[in-house]
């Protein structure tokens, strides 16, 4: 789905505003960008396939009979983790792109009906479960599941974290919780409509434009940019990836001198 938004430029007349500046662009085919990992490896999907194209080759997975990729998360490019919708199943990658195994959550002593899947570190999962309406982290080498929350009012949208955070947004909430299953903090979010996370750092979707909500602060930050037609995005510790469906542009981002 695309996503038509005006991005503004951190103002930097803003306390503890950051600033962005486009440092290249450069063309890309694919049906969705994915992200670029720490190695600078270029992740996209093209043709219902997962390609990877770096330092080291292009490499490839595809497996026409899972379906449509709902998500990929790059956040250890050792252990790629591809999401499956339509098949319920998680399928694990080596660096290239090599399936190491998989998990089908039908087959499983308790079916679980997995809505959203990210990466939490050691064996783990975060999982959203769509029968109970509940977040979970999943043990796959015991098979052992933890619920994180109680059920979520409204309509789950999107899922981002990493080995410490999982951050959950509905359509009129937005939560956090820590990777011991407590949940830290939950905030009113009617109009925003995707979520992005570097460690505590949150940038979200919201009402046609981008929002940066630094960490330790509840107060937004907005980001203003000529129109750009986005497709997918993706933050770093330093980037801020933007794919308008042709090409993929590169933003910095650093704090403004004093």
């Amino acid at each position: 789905m695309k996503w038509f938004l005006t991005i503004l430029l951190f103002s930097t007349t803003l306390a503890h505003s950051q600033e962005l500046k486009l440092v290249a662009s450069v063309p890309l085919v694919a049906n969705h960008f994915i992200g670029i990992d720490a190695y600078d490896n270029t992740y996209f999907v093209k043709d219902m396939a997962l390609r990877k194209e770096g330092p080291l080759g292009s490499f490839v997975f595809q497996d026409f009979q899972l379906g449509p990729l709902a998500s990929v998360d790059i956040i250890n490019p050792l252990n790629v983790v591809l999401f499956f919708e339509e098949a319920n199943t998680v399928v694990f990658l080596d660096n290239r792109l090599n399936e190491i195994e998989r998990i089908n959550f039908n087959i499983l002593p308790e079916f679980t009906n997995v809505g959203k899947v990210t990466n939490a570190g050691n064996n783990r999962l975060w999982l959203f479960n769509i029968d109970t309406q509940q977040l979970e982290l999943f043990n796959y080498r015991s098979n052992r599941k933890t619920i994180v929350s109680q059920p979520f009012r409204g309509t789950v949208l999107e899922q981002a974290s990493d080995f410490n955070y999982c951050y959950v947004l509905t359509d009129t909430s937005l939560y956090a919780f820590n990777v011991y299953g407590s949940i830290l903090w939950k905030r009113p979010m009617e109009v925003a409509t995707h979520v992005l996370q570097q460690d505590e750092n949150l940038l979200l979707v919201t009402n046609g434009s981008l929002q940066w909500h630094p960490e330790g602060s509840s107060e937004p930050q907005a980001v203003y940019t000529p129109e750009i037609n986005i497709k997918d995005l993706q933050l770093t510790v330093d980037f801020l990836y933007i794919y308008d469906g042709k090409k993929l542009h590169t933003f910095t981002l650093t704090q403004p001198k004093k």
